[in-house]
């Protein structure tokens, strides 16, 4: 049985005038030429997210990743990327981090992640940007924390730092 649904006209009023409006989106960063010009709990926490990096298992797209988070007890949480044959059944090491993170310091804001990642266990000439779907779980933990959390991307010829996680994904999914 088919039942159809009639579909509501939409008609725009010759009396109505509408105007789109141009807006422009600013993000705001720092950014850093060598590890030594962060403060010291953020060269800490980018050492972490180094040496979780050595941990990663990427024998299918030879990019391995590390990251690090500082949780607000000062816990510094690890993951690295785990991939599997079976793709997509790997995952990220922004979110092996968090989820870890989560699940063993549930309730426990997590204030700051730093990320290194690059070919062969090395890092890529700029920051390797975390992908959409580590971004979005950023953003859930960050409001689940009721804290902004800083982002911290290393490289090897720069280092970025957000202050918040919007600064990464601008507009966050946050409708449900």
């Amino acid at each position: 049985m088919v039942i159809w649904q009639r579909i509501p006209k939409f008609e725009i009023s010759t009396k109505t005038a509408l105007a789109m409006t141009n807006r422009k989106l600013e993000i705001n960063y720092k950014e850093y030429s060598s590890i030594e010009e962060l403060e010291p709990r953020d060269r800490e926490l980018v050492q972490a997210a180094f040496q979780a990096q050595k941990s990663s298992y990427a024998p299918y797209s030879h990019f391995n990743v590390g990251a690090a988070i500082r949780m607000e007890n000062g816990v510094i949480v690890k993951g690295s990327n785990q991939e599997n044959a079976a793709s997509p059944s790997g995952l990220c090491a922004e979110r092996t981090a968090m989820f870890a993170a989560g699940a063993t310091y549930p309730g426990v804001p997590m204030l700051c992640m730093a990320i290194a990642g690059g070919p062969e266990f090395s890092l890529c000439d700029s920051p390797a940007t975390p992908c959409g779907a580590c971004r979005q779980v950023m953003a859930e933990y960050q409001k689940i924390g009721k804290k902004p959390m800083e982002i911290i991307l290393m490289g090897n010829n720069k280092i970025w730092k957000f202050d918040k996680v919007e600064d990464v994904l601008p507009f966050i999914f946050d409708s449900i």
